[in-house]
């Protein structure tokens, strides 16, 4: 049979992928020839029943048994948890969390060096957003799940409005609104286009709003060559985030065309699931949840809206991945775990298991014929993050930036000027601890 070479191509790539892991197996493996590989704890911000359940489905095929203990800890405790473990000698031997939560605890995780996991490899083997891991003397971690801010549609309100398609661009929001969001004449709003403008009831705000500002060039954080971070909250900054805050603003203006939204409202996602909201900023992770919670509602899914023009295409990307920890006596042990939890014949399983998009370039390549599915591989491809220190406390910089502008206390340019002051100080306390 002759092969097309797109499929060499593929074909290459997951070879190359396979020898990778060769190599990085004897690099830190034992000798052990054992049916069960060894015993190693691992911590995590990852839902521990999915983990469980992708543990044993490997175990199913799989010709060494996996022992894991997964100790799953919710975001916010975490790095105070881990910290006070190694302290106490404790610790996990690998951690799973989420890429933002890396920062503040990269000082206690040893890389993959890139003698052993080229950086090139790295790059055509993972989407996008895994290049966060990639450090000055390796990789910080192996990409694992990914889950996409996507764009849900209610069709029957844009079906019952006379639009057809739901807007690929932010513009086309515009003609949106006034064609989807009811007012009557005091102005009150019974029905919205879009919600958007307010941390305390808009769902997924900060990924929001930090994907306006990925999308107009703008890092959110960079790192300096110094291995320094700072905050990308500047109005003198090369790619400014001050048109990302005035834009997301505007829709709880009164004064503004764009008027559809207010505190009086429920949440976002609230709102959509009764029909009163147009599109919902949500992840893919939350279609079977959708689903469940409203059977009748009439909805699709599309990617999320991108700048005109001149623009960064991006989504926000909630990514986990597995990283070794420092301070581990059984640091072989543990990356012959992980190697195995990130292998590609069992990452194929744990996507359908999860209905989520591939880290690895190899599987959204093959593509897929799910309606769906196929929506949230074109948004993997395109999704990104930012090093964070602490994203419930970088949340609340942004609303509170968000807050002084809609409320007429700041400028624009003070409340940007103050929130990467405030921002700038977070991130250096975190590479501080």
């Amino acid at each position: 049979m002759k092969i097309s070479k797109f499929q060499l191509i593929v074909l290459i790539a997951f070879v190359a992928f396979l020898v990778v892991g060769v190599i990085l197996f004897s690099t830190f493996k034992n000798n052990s020839t054992s049916s069960q590989l060894p015993a190693i704890t691992i911590w995590g911000t990852f839902p521990k029943a999915t983990f469980d359940q992708y543990v044993a489905t490997i175990d199913t095929t799989s010709s060494q048994r996996l022992t894991v203990d997964y100790v799953q800890k919710q975001p916010a405790a975490f790095t105070g948890d881990f910290i006070a473990a190694l302290a106490r000698g404790a610790g996990p031997d690998a951690i799973l969390i989420g890429v933002d939560q890396l920062l503040s605890n990269e000082d206690k995780l040893t890389p993959i060096p890139y003698s052993a996991l080229p950086q090139r490899t790295f790059l055509d083997t993972y989407i996008q957003e895994g290049d966060l891991y990639l450090g000055p003397n390796g990789a910080l971690g192996i990409p694992f799940v990914v889950d996409p801010l996507v764009m849900y549609w209610n069709r029957d309100l844009f079906n019952s409005a006379g639009v057809a398609t739901p807007p690929a661009t932010w513009n086309a929001f515009d003609p949106l609104i006034k064609a989807l969001t009811v007012k009557d004449s005091s102005g009150t709003i019974s029905r919205s286009a879009v919600a958007m403008g307010d941390f305390t009831n808009v769902d997924n705000a900060r990924e929001l709003f930090g994907t306006l500002l990925m999308q107009s060039g703008d890092p959110v954080t960079s790192v300096g060559s110094d291995g320094s971070i700072k905050s990308g909250l500047s109005s003198s900054a090369r790619s400014s985030p001050i048109p990302a805050l005035q834009f997301f603003a505007k829709f709880v203006d009164p004064s503004n065309a764009d008027y559809s939204w207010n505190r009086s409202w429920p949440d976002s996602k609230t709102a959509f699931l009764a029909g009163n909201l147009a599109t919902y900023f949500g992840f893919a992770s939350e279609l079977s949840d959708i689903k469940a919670k409203n059977p009748n509602l009439g909805f699709d899914v599309a990617a999320l809206p991108q700048a005109s023009s001149g623009g960064v295409a991006a989504t926000y990307g909630k990514m986990y991945g597995f990283s070794l920890v420092k301070a581990s006596s059984n640091t072989s042990a543990a990356y012959q775990v992980i190697a195995t939890l990130a292998s590609p014949q069992y990452l194929s399983s744990l996507e359908k298991q999860l209905y989520l998009p591939s880290v690895l370039r190899t599987n959204i390549a093959a593509g897929s014929s799910d309606p769906y599915v196929s929506i949230f591989d074109k948004s993997a491809l395109i999704a990104d993050a930012w090093l964070d220190a602490d994203p419930a406390q970088s949340s609340q910089i942004f609303g509170a930036m968000v807050q002084a502008v809609t409320s007429g206390q700041k400028t624009a340019e003070q409340a940007v000027r103050d929130a990467g002051g405030q921002y700038d100080a977070l991130l250096q306390r975190a590479l501080q601890q």
